[in-house]
């Protein structure tokens, strides 16, 4: 026999009965049922349940046991008692009765338990990470992740994609974030940075004749962390495609999308075919790029029914062309206790409040706008957002270029307060039509608004002729549930079009030449038509999982101080790492 298993913890069913086995594991629970003592053996694979009586040679050897003592048993398959069974675990028809323990690994007192699911500090979970992660939910959610990278890569290589590995150690690159450096020792006062996403390295493949793809590849960006993404680095699944346009970009990776969803979604629905919506259609409908469509509400201008009314407030606002009043619709949500608690809600982040109408029963309008405005008017905005008797509407007003997100926020608000997110779908979605530049208000220009090496839609003839805010480009991204899970573009590969994007956002030709030196000399050897995207692997793994932060489906992660409290990261390097690397710290006197 093996010495340490013939048998996994998750193995035994009713056709082993008699049989003698060797299990390992941990000790997850001891029970003493009136002086026969019971342990629930668990490993990777499940949990057996093993017992000893006092005429058992091993009763005093697991007396002796606790909670995480790492043992070994030898014992007897016996069938449990009809009463006694546990339908909830793959073993629940049996038990071992044990012959031999020998204990293999014992425990000390323990800072968290493994059984159950009890909630601890974050920090405690991080510094004693290797036995949070033997938790039932957290360790399956770990199997999870794997089995969608094995779903994703079978998906993507049926689809003929090819997988390769592209440089960790690479030059600077202005993706949008802060790089984390890596000083040379044999190149003294030079810096390596980690790549923020293998961007330039999948355009220059498809360059040197490659024709579709792909890697799960580890991006590393040095910014703050929050619940939906993580600090240092992330794992994404990275593609390209030689010849394609945007059409065959999204019939390339709307199937391996959905059918990564489908397989993990456990019978609930998964939009089969994803709806295209416009950028500016996004943020006009629901205050989002990234809209959760499980939220049915649609928000509408409704700037005409307060144009000239008795509602001073909003008439005078309209007064200025770019201003508007939309509105949000709340089915169900004509109360005033509701209504209130919207409006406090509203200012507690920050603004006046929140003007609404409630809708009587008749039909009649009531609170301070509808008084102001009367009752044709009221009745215009309930036809036009199509309520009934019982429900409301809340408004807001002003710049909708400065509302947007505030009336984002307050459409959420409206669904998940009553209830009219269905949690148990998973809604997809393009957002297409990205603009390609946008304002950048501190630094007084315009700058690139998504991805800078995307095909600005018209190509080069629109970066000469069109005003550069209302030029749109071929970018897009997926939604799911209110969540970016992945975002691509057709690429810019004419070397003139990319000189005249940079220009205009501030850039000379000399400075994209010493950025992008490896990739403008590229497109000068015969560049392909070329596009293609990348999928938050993390994020898709956090919908599928049911959680909402990430630290729940990462093996290792960091605090929100970008810490790794378990092996004691970042810390600090010795004088004799220090010189090899030509490098003097010098602190600022300003920091903590």
């Amino acid at each position: 026999m093996h010495r340490y298993r013939s048998k996994t913890c998750g193995e035994l069913r009713s056709a082993h009965v008699g049989e003698t086995v060797r299990l390992s594991g941990w000790c997850h629970r001891i029970r003493d049922h009136g002086g026969i003592l019971f342990v629930d053996l668990r490993d990777h694979y499940g949990i057996t349940q093993c017992l000893a009586d006092p005429d058992s040679p091993a009763f005093k050897a697991l007396e002796a046991c606790r909670a995480e003592w790492v043992i070994r048993i030898d014992g007897r398959v016996k069938a449990r008692d009809e009463g006694l069974k546990n339908p909830k675990i793959g073993t629940g028809d049996v038990e071992v009765f044990i012959t031999e323990l020998e204990v293999l690994g014992k425990a000390d007192e323990l800072p968290l338990q493994v059984f159950g699911e009890q909630d601890y500090p974050e920090e405690t979970r991080l510094k004693y990470r290797f036995l949070d992660l033997r938790r039932e939910k957290l360790h399956k959610n770990i199997m999870t992740r794997g089995e969608v990278v094995d779903s994703i890569r079978r998906r993507m290589k049926g689809q003929g994609f090819f997988e390769f590995q592209t440089p960790i150690l690479t030059a600077s690159s202005p993706e949008g974030a802060r790089d984390f450096l890596v000083p040379s020792r044999i190149h003294p006062g030079k810096f390596y940075a980690l790549p923020q996403a293998p961007q330039q390295y999948k355009q220059l493949i498809m360059m040197s004749g490659f024709d579709r793809y792909f890697q799960i590849a580890p991006c590393f960006r040095d910014e703050d962390p929050r619940a939906d993404r993580l600090p240092g680095e992330f794992y994404q699944l990275d593609l390209e495609m030689s010849f394609v346009e945007q059409e065959d970009v999204f019939a390339a990776v709307e199937p391996v999308i959905r059918g990564v969803f489908e397989d993990f979604a456990g019978g609930k629905p998964v939009t089969q075919r994803f709806p295209r919506i416009p950028y500016a259609e996004s943020m006009r409908k629901y205050g989002s790029d990234k809209p959760d469509l499980r939220n049915p509400l649609v928000m509408q201008d409704v700037s005409e029914h307060f144009r000239g009314s008795g509602f001073k407030v909003f008439a005078r606002m309209l007064e200025d062309p770019k201003n508007q009043v939309w509105a949000i619709p709340g089915p169900i949500g004509g109360s005033r206790a509701f209504c209130d608690r919207m409006n406090a809600w509203a200012q507690g982040e920050g603004q006046p409040g929140l003007g609404y109408i409630m809708w009587r029963e008749g039909g009649e309008g009531a609170g301070p706008l509808a008084n102001n405005i009367g009752p044709e008017r009221t009745a215009a905005i309930r036809e036009q957002l199509g309520l009934k008797e019982g429900d409301a509407a809340f408004f807001v007003a002003g710049d909708p270029e400065k509302f947007v997100k505030f009336a984002g926020m307050a459409r959420t608000r409206v669904g998940e307060e009553l209830n009219l997110i269905d949690k148990d779908r998973f809604e997809l979605a393009w957002i297409v039509d990205f603009p390609f530049y946008e304002w950048n208000e501190d630094e007084k220009k315009v700058d690139f608004s998504h991805n800078p090496f995307s095909m600005p839609q018209g190509g080069l003839e629109a970066l000469k002729t069109q005003e550069p805010l209302s030029i749109k480009a071929f970018q897009y991204d997926i939604t799911c549930n209110g969540y970016e899970i992945a975002s691509g573009g057709i690429r810019n590969h004419r070397p003139e079009a990319m000189v005249k994007a940079f220009e205009l956002a501030g850039y000379d030709e000399a400075t994209v030449i010493e950025r992008f030196g490896g990739m403008y000399r590229a497109f000068h050897y015969g560049a392909p038509p070329h596009g293609g995207m990348a999928a938050g692997v993390d994020r898709i793994v956090m919908l599928i999982c049911g959680t909402q932060n990430l630290r729940e489906i990462s093996l290792f992660p960091m605090n929100q101080r970008a810490e790794d409290l378990l092996m004691g990261a970042p810390n600090e390097a010795s004088p004799k790492q220090l010189r090899e690397l030509s490098i003097r710290i010098a602190v600022d006197p300003k920091k903590p």
